[in-house]
């Protein structure tokens, strides 16, 4: 213990992860969690890694998704994230998605427990003190104002943000399942064993024609300070995918494929509400891509227009939140330090990745430097064959040719990665359709992916069904 701490500053997703991965390593780490001494608009406990929008990690299919094959790349570097992700994990379909209360606390209790985690309850403001030579700023999007004044009067840049959005939730109880049914798309067995996770709502055509037309009528907060901040695409409001056109809603999250209503089976929804799990228990559930800046009150009155909810007991409903990020391909080197105060280390939403899942996965990368650094073994960042090694690339301007173009948010996307060529034929030598050829080409990468982490972190490669 006379080795001196790294500080973390945000007990949010990225800076959890980050200080388990320094105390892992053996090094002692100091995480700073302003609430609850300060509140935020957004937060509603003092837990660590709370969950303010979505409970959802998204899809959990190393071999044909990205942030799947995140998930697998994390859970092979001991991620906390994903470890207490897994043991409180709820039906989702084929995504990974947790209760978030026993999620939150289970990641409290971990860090609490650790001998080499302190917690300090205490707002950090300004600049961190100079006696602390190793710092992870890790305060996501809801970061206070003195230290985000501090970080943009020590970068000379201007402040970056985007729009942020919360979906309502609604209470078990007040949902009409004789009009609603339980069922996931195409009955796909998620990682929680059940194929149908979802709550499906359907609407016929002039149910989704007066639906739209009271989003476009209904009242939005407004947020004069904000004016000119963009919409992150990834959570767009519902009414503001609804201005970009009436079907827009009914190929995104209304979307009615892959499902049979239960009641009538012999009737097509037009477009489909869905529900998706929120708690453990099983008394709350959100609704699906709904996120939302209608005013609370247009929100009860409009979401009770869609079959099955029209008597919906809201547990939570939406909201708007700005989410900040700096320019970090021109700010950040290839260890996400602050190149004008390489003390200074970056992880999560901060940095410029979008999602839960991104965010924990640049604060494990971050605390592992800075342990590293600690401990005086090298650094180096994970190949950009994976996952973790093509978020690194994102933040720190692998992406940008010349330093060329507008920095912007991103999830995890094969767009990161360098390509691989498609097989043609099979192993009979038979043409191959294209989803075929797609299929295969993106298990080729995880494949590719898991065995060039495991070499980078020296350990054998996780096996590829132990990943499934």
């Amino acid at each position: 213990m006379s080795m001196r701490p790294v500080h973390v500053i945000g007990g949010g997703l990225a800076g959890s992860e980050a200080a388990w991965q320094i105390a892992e390593a053996g090094v002692p780490v100091v995480l700073h969690e302003m609430r609850p001494v300060r509140g935020t608009d957004a937060h509603q406990t003092d837990r660590l890694a709370e969950l303010v929008c979505s409970n959802s990690f998204r899809a959990d299919d190393w071999a044909g998704n990205a942030v799947g094959l995140l998930h697998a790349e994390m859970r092979a570097l001991g991620s906390i994230i994903m470890a207490c992700g897994d043991a409180h994990q709820v039906p989702a379909g084929g995504a990974l998605a947790v209760d978030r209360e026993g999620f939150a606390q289970a990641v409290t209790a971990r860090l609490e427990a650790h001998p080499l985690v302190t917690i300090a309850r205490e707002e950090v403001a300004g600049l961190p003190p100079a006696e602390w030579d190793s710092v992870i700023v890790a305060t996501g999007p809801l970061t206070s104002p003195a230290l985000s004044d501090a970080i943009l009067a020590l970068t000379g840049e201007g402040q970056l943000s985007f729009f942020d959005a919360i979906a309502p939730i609604v209470n078990f109880d007040s949902v009409d399942m004789d009009v609603c049914w339980r069922q996931s798309r195409y009955d796909k067995v998620g990682p929680g064993g059940d194929a149908a996770a979802y709550i499906n709502c359907p609407m016929d055509q002039a149910q989704y024609e007066a639906f739209i037309d009271a989003l476009l009528a209904g009242p939005k907060s407004e947020f004069k300070d904000w004016e000119n901040v963009p919409y992150f695409d990834g959570c767009l409001p519902i009414e503001v995918m609804a201005e970009r056109g009436r079907e827009t809603l009914r190929h995104g999250p209304m979307k009615p494929v892959g499902l049979t209503n239960a009641h009538r089976p012999d009737v097509k929804a037009y477009a489909v509400v869905q529900l998706r799990q929120d708690n453990a228990l099983g008394t709350l559930w959100n609704m699906v891509g709904f996120q939302t800046k209608l005013k609370h009150g247009a929100q009860t009155e409009i979401f009770r227009m869609i079959p099955g909810l029209e008597k919906a007991v809201f547990a939570r409903l939406g909201g708007l939140h700005r989410n900040t990020f700096i320019n970090s391909p021109r700010l950040l080197d290839t260890n996400l330090r602050l190149k004008a105060q390489p003390r200074l280390r970056f992880a999560g939403q901060v940095t410029g990745v979008e999602g839960y899942v991104e965010s924990a996965a640049v604060g494990l990368l971050a605390g592992r430097f800075a342990a590293a650094e600690r401990l005086g073994r090298p650094i180096e960042a994970p190949p950009e064959t994976t996952a973790l090694g093509g978020l690194v690339g994102h933040i720190t301007g692998g992406h940008l040719e010349g330093g060329k173009g507008s920095f912007q948010p991103m999830n995890i996307n094969y767009g990161l990665l360098p390509p691989m060529a498609p097989p043609k034929r099979d192993e009979e030598g038979r043409r191959l359709g294209s989803k075929e050829k797609t299929r295969l080409k993106k298990r080729a990468m995880g494949e590719r992916a898991l065995s060039d982490l495991a070499a980078w972190a020296g350990h054998p490669a996780p096996t590829l069904a132990a990943a499934e």
